[in-house]
C-alpha cells in the first residue's frame, strides 16, 4: 500500500509499504479521512515519536476491510472512527483509570503506523461504529473532538461562567462549540489571524479580538483555555483568570516552553491551573456528539489533500492557512475548498 512516511525529522516521503494484517482482536481500516494537527508537526520536527521512520496520522476514520479471527463487534464494510490511544491497562496509572497517563503510553500514528496511508490497523476496542449518514472522511474530526471533551471533563462547567479561549484553530473552535452548550454566559475568542476569527464569529462567539486588551472584562474570565501552546498566549491567559477561576492548558507546547505563574495570586485568589492530556473515556461521547451534529464538517474542514500531497498539506498547516487540513482517500472530494468557504479559512 501507499503511505506517508516521516523517514527522519524534517524528511517526509510517500512510499510503498506492506499492507497491514489484523491481529486476533484487530481490524484493518481503509482510510477515508485523516486529519493533521499540531502533534504531527511535533513528530515531523523530531519530538514525540520515539523512533523513526513512522507513518503519522492519529485522527482518522474509514471503512473496515478486514477483521481478526476474534472480532465480532464490527464487520467488513462497517464505517468506523478510530481512537488512536493504546493503553497497557496494567501500569499504576491505568489501574487507577488514568489510561491517558499510561506509563507505557502509545498511540496509532505516533508510536505505531497511523492513518496517513491507504490502510491502517487498529484494535476493535478502539473503533467507534459510525451511524448511517455520517461520512467517514468527516468523522476524522471525532478524535480531536474527543480531546476537547476530555478538556471539558477537567473544567468546572458552572452555569453562567465567562470563557476566554486563546486560538481560533480547530481546537479553539471546538472548545467554543462545547462551551456554548455548557451554559456559558459568554465565550470570547482571541486569535491574531482575522480569517480564523471570522470563523469564530460565524460560530457564534460572544466577542472576538486579536488580543485580550481589546476586550473589556475588568474582573477577568472564570475559565481561560489556551489552545495555542504559545508561551506569550499562556502568560497572558494566566493573568486574565478571574478570582476562583480556572486556567486550562490544552494547547500542546514545545518541551522547552516555560510560562510564568504567580504563586501568591494562585493562593490568594484560589485559582486552579490544570491541563488535559489527549483522550480519556471521551471518544465514544465525542462520536455521539458528532453524530448528533455538534460540529459542521463544512465549517471545520477547510482543505482536503490526496495522500501523495501529504508534505504540502503539512506545510500549509504549519503556515496557519485554513482550519482542519485533511488527507482523504479515493472518491472523497479534494483540494481547495469552495469559494463560499474560502473567506472563513
Amino acid at each position: 500500500m501507499k503511505a506517508a512516511v516521516i523517514v527522519t525529522p524534517g524528511r517526509i516521503s510517500i512510499e510503498s509499504v506492506p499492507d497491514p494484517a489484523p491481529g486476533p482482536r484487530d481490524v484493518v481500516v481503509q482510510v477515508a479521512g485523516c486529519g493533521i494537527c499540531g502533534t504531527d508537526l511535533h513528530i515531523v520536527d523530531g519530538e514525540f515519536a520515539p523512533a523513526y521512520p513512522i507513518v503519522p496520522g492519529h485522527e482518522f476514520a474509514g471503512t473496515v476491510v478486514a477483521t481478526g479471527r476474534d472480532v465480532t463487534e464490527v464487520r467488513v464494510g462497517d464505517a468506523v472512527a478510530v481512537d488512536p490511544s493504546l493503553h497497557c491497562g496494567e501500569c499504576y496509572q491505568c489501574r487507577r483509570g488514568r489510561g491517558n497517563l499510561c506509563e507505557r503510553w502509545a498511540a496509532i500514528g505516533v508510536t505505531e503506523p497511523g492513518g496517513a496511508a491507504e490502510f491502517a490497523v487498529a484494535p476493535v476496542k478502539n473503533c467507534f461504529p459510525l451511524p448511517e449518514g455520517v461520512a467517514p472522511a468527516d468523522a476524522a474530526l471525532i478524535e480531536p473532538l474527543s480531546c476537547a471533551v476530555r478538556g471539558f471533563d477537567v473544567l468546572p462547567r458552572r452555569l453562567g461562567d465567562h470563557y476566554l479561549i486563546y486560538g481560533a484553530g480547530t481546537m479553539g473552535l471546538m472548545m467554543l462549540e462545547l462551551a456554548k452548550r455548557c451554559g456559558a454566559a459568554s465565550v470570547s475568542v482571541l486569535d491574531p489571524n482575522p480569517a480564523r476569527l471570522a470563523t469564530a464569529v460565524r460560530l457564534g462567539c460572544s466577542a472576538s479580538a486579536a488580543g485580550a486588551d481589546e476586550l473589556t472584562r475588568v474582573r477577568g474570565w472564570d475559565v481561560v483555555i489556551d489552545c495555542t501552546g504559545v508561551r506569550e498566549a499562556i502568560d497572558d491567559g494566566l493573568r486574565r483568570v478571574a478570582p476562583a477561576g480556572t486556567f486550562l492548558q490544552f494547547g500542546v507546547s514545545e518541551y522547552r516552553t516555560r510560562a510564568t505563574i504567580e504563586p501568591y495570586r494562585v493562593y490568594n485568589q484560589e485559582l486552579t491551573v490544570t491541563g488535559s492530556m489527549a483522550v480519556l473515556h471521551s471518544f465514544e461521547r465525542a462520536g455521539e456528539l458528532f453524530a448528533g451534529g455538534i460540529l459542521d464538517p463544512e465549517v471545520f474542514i477547510s482543505h482536503r489533500f490526496p495522500l501523495d500531497r501529504y508534505a504540502e498539506a503539512i506545510a500549509q498547516f504549519r503556515a496557519g492557512v485554513g482550519r482542519k487540513v485533511e488527507i482523504v482517500g479515493p472518491g472523497v472530494a479534494r483540494d481547495a475548498p469552495a469559494p463560499a468557504r474560502a473567506g472563513h479559512a
